[in-house]
């Protein structure tokens, strides 16, 4: 049986309960993400026995500050979809959040190639 209009249909707000589950996962896993390689940054500082500290620190605090923020982003923008939804005043748009996050992504995945080819 169909709904009347499409915010009583309760298929929209289990899609946007999955797209926010999404979210969640991954922030999640940049978070394991950075804290891995952070880690290993350090491992490699100790294995080499110097007290210098490459990018790679750096980088892994980075992506698991990314990751927290993703997870707050998705926070709200699930809360104002619902919203929205509630209202009837939802419009399609382009997820600003996933193309902030690829880009991020993308950049940090350049500089650490970059580093990784200069640094042999």
């Amino acid at each position: 049986m169909m709904a009347d209009s499409p915010h009583d249909d309760p298929g929209i707000y289990l899609a946007a309960e999955r797209t926010f589950l999404a979210w969640i996962r991954t922030g999640l896993s940049m978070m394991g993400v950075g804290f891995a390689i952070a880690r290993f940054a350090l491992f490699l500082r100790q294995m080499r026995g110097d007290e210098r500290t490459g990018p790679s620190v750096y980088v892994g605090d980075a992506v698991v500050v990314l990751g927290v923020l993703v997870l707050v982003v998705s926070i709200a923008q699930h809360i104002q979809l619902i919203r929205q939804l509630r209202e009837g005043s939802w419009k399609p748009v382009v997820s600003r959040t996933a193309i902030v996050v690829a880009t991020l992504l993308a950049l940090i995945g350049t500089v650490m190639s970059v580093y990784l080819l200069v640094s042999r």
